[in-house]
C-alpha cells in the first residue's frame, strides 16, 4: 500500500488573478497526516481556513469557487490538479486574496515547484477508494456526463464538443498519473471570442490576456466590434475575417483544450478528499458537472466508509496455510484462517472459505446452518495475531490471548459457501505486550461483522 504524502518544504507563486486582476501570492505548505487540502485566506480577519471539499463549492461559472462564511477563494482547480496528480494528500495553501493567481492558465508552474521542493512520505496509509461498480452522473438538459468504471488504476478519458469550426470534437486521455507533467500540466485554459463581451461585462476576466488563456476566434464578427474587444484586451487590432487561435504562444498540442478539460476534472475531483482507483469517462465536462460528480462520490464514500479489501483468488498469498500454521498454535477444528493476502504497515488482510463440512454446523443449526458469531471474532483475532507474530524475531516462542473484546456488531449471518475476507487494523502500537486492534469481516462487498479487541502477547513457558 502507498503511504500518504505531503510537501518536503514550502513554496510561493506570484501573479495576477484571472477574474479580479489583483496581484496575488499563494504559498503551499506541508501538512500533517490525514489533514487533506485546506486553503487559508491570510488577508482576512482571523485568517479563516476553508476545507477544500466538494460541498464547499458555491460557484462554477468560470472556475471552482470554495466558500466558508464570508471567505471565498476561486480558480483553485489548476493547483488542486497538480497536488492530486503528484500524489500530495496533505497541504495547507495560504493566499492573500479571493483567488489563486492564474499564472499561464495551466498547472505547469505548480508541478515544477512541487518537484523542486520535493515530496515527503508520511507514516499513514493512503486511503484509496476503489471503484467496484459503475457510477454515472448525467445532466439530462446538456447531455454532459461523467462515468467512473472499475479499473486497476486511476485514468481518464475526456471528449469535448463545441459548435465551432475551429474547435469541434476533441479527445484527450491520461492512462497513468505519472504522465501528468508531460501530457497534461502545460495545457492552458481557453475561451471563445464570442464569450468575451459577456464575461467582461460580468467582471469575470479582469486579469485575462493572451498570455494566460487560449483565445479562440471561430465566428466572424463585424470589424468594429472586434476592434472594441481587442482594445479592451490591450492587444493589437486584427483582421476580423481571419479566424483561428489568437495567442502569443502557439498551442502545445492540437488537442490542448481537451487536455485542459481533463486537467480541470482532476482538480475538481481532488475535492472528493480521497484518491480513486477507477477509469473516468467524461463527455463535455465542465466545473458544474465535475462538482456534481465529486459530491456524488463523497456520498458513495460515506455510505461505504468501511470498504471491503480487493480479493483476487488468483494472486499468490502472502502467507499460505503452512506459513500460518508455523505462526499460530491453532489446529483443526479451531484454525479459522486459510491464507493471508496482504500485509501493510498497520493492517493485515486474510481469508477463510466457509464449508458445510465445518463441525459446528451440525448443531448451529441443523436446519439453518449459521457460523457462530463468537467464531467470527475468533477468526478476526487469529488474523490479528498473525500480524503481530509476523513482526517478532522468533514467533514460535509466543502466543496471543484475548484480554478484552469490545464494540462487537454482527451485520449479516455467515453461511456455508461464503468466502470471508478479514481486515484487521492496528489501533495503537504494541506496548507492554498488549495489542489493540479493530477487525472487520466481509462477504463480497458487505460488512458482516466487526469488533475491537485487545490481545496479550505472552512468551511461552520453556
Amino acid at each position: 500500500m502507498n503511504k500518504q504524502k505531503t510537501l518536503n518544504g514550502s513554496f510561493s507563486l506570484y501573479g495576477k488573478g484571472l477574474h479580479t486582476g489583483l496581484s496575488l501570492t499563494v504559498t503551499f505548505n506541508p501538512a500533517p497526516e490525514n489533514y487533506g487540502y485546506k486553503i487559508q485566506r491570510i488577508d482576512l480577519p482571523g485568517e479563516p481556513i476553508i476545507d477544500a471539499i466538494a460541498e464547499n463549492v458555491t460557484e462554477t461559472t468560470r472556475g471552482t469557487v470554495l466558500t466558508r462564511g464570508e471567505a471565498r477563494v476561486s480558480t483553485v482547480e489548476h493547483a488542486m490538479a497538480a497536488l492530486f496528480a503528484l500524489g500530495i494528500d496533505n497541504c495547507l495553501m495560504q493566499v492573500n486574496g479571493p483567488e489563486f493567481p492564474i499564472l499561464d492558465g495551466s498547472a505547469k508552474y505548480y508541478v515544477e515547484n512541487i518537484e523542486r521542493v520535493g515530496v515527503k512520505e508520511q507514516n499513514a496509509e493512503k486511503d484509496v477508494f476503489v471503484i467496484k461498480s459503475k457510477i454515472e452522473i448525467k445532466d439530462e438538459n446538456t447531455g454532459n456526463s461523467i462515468i467512473i468504471l472499475p479499473d486497476e488504476k486511476f485514468s481518464l478519458n475526456v471528449l469535448v464538443h463545441y459548435d465551432s469550426d475551429i474547435l469541434f470534437n476533441q479527445y484527450a486521455t491520461l492512462e497513468d498519473m505519472a504522465d501528468f507533467k508531460s501530457e497534461i500540466a502545460s495545457s492552458r485554459t481557453f475561451v471563445f471570442v464570442r464569450e468575451l463581451e459577456a464575461l467582461l461585462n460580468l467582471g469575470l476576466i479582469k486579469g485575462g490576456d493572451l498570455d494566460n488563456a487560449i483565445v479562440i476566434y471561430e465566428r466572424e464578427m463585424p470589424q468594429d466590434k472586434y476592434d472594441q474587444l481587442t482594445d479592451i484586451l490591450g492587444v493589437p487590432r486584427m483582421d476580423a475575417k481571419k479566424l483561428g487561435y489568437l495567442n502569443h504562444k502557439p498551442l502545445v498540442w492540437n488537442n490542448e483544450p481537451a487536455r485542459h478539460k481533463l486537467l480541470d476534472i482532476i482538480g475538481d475531483l481532488a475535492l472528493i478528499g480521497k484518491p480513486l482507483q477507477g477509469r473516468i469517462i467524461a463527455t463535455c465536462p465542465g466545473h458544474t458537472i465535475n462538482n456534481k460528480f465529486a459530491r456524488a462520490m463523497r456520498k458513495v464514500i460515506r455510505e461505504h466508509q468501511i470498504q471491503a479489501p480487493v480479493y483476487d483468488p488468483n494472486r499468490e498469498p502472502v502467507m499460505d496455510i503452512k506459513q500460518i500454521k508455523s505462526l499460530l498454535p491453532h489446529r483443526i477444528p479451531m484454525l479459522f484462517v486459510d491464507k493471508i493476502i496482504e500485509v501493510g504497515s498497520d493492517y493485515i488482510v486474510g481469508t477463510k472459505n466457509v464449508s458445510m463440512n465445518e463441525p459446528y454446523f451440525a448443531g448451529h443449526f441443523p436446519d439453518e446452518p449459521i457460523m457462530p458469531g463468537v467464531l467470527l471474532v475468533e477468526a478476526m483475532s487469529q488474523v490479528g495475531a498473525l500480524y503481530v507474530l509476523n513482526q517478532l524475531d522468533d514467533p514460535k516462542k509466543y502466543s496471543t490471548y484475548f484480554v478484552k473484546i469490545d464494540k462487537i456488531v454482527f451485520h449479516k449471518k455467515v453461511v456455508p459457501g461464503d468466502t470471508l475476507v478479514f481486515k484487521v487494523e492496528q489501533v495503537a502500537p504494541l506496548r507492554h505486550g498488549l495489542s489493540v486492534m479493530k477487525g472487520y469481516v466481509f462477504v463480497g462487498e458487505k460488512l458482516v461483522a466487526e469488533a475491537v479487541f485487545t490481545g496479550q502477547i505472552s512468551k511461552n513457558k520453556e
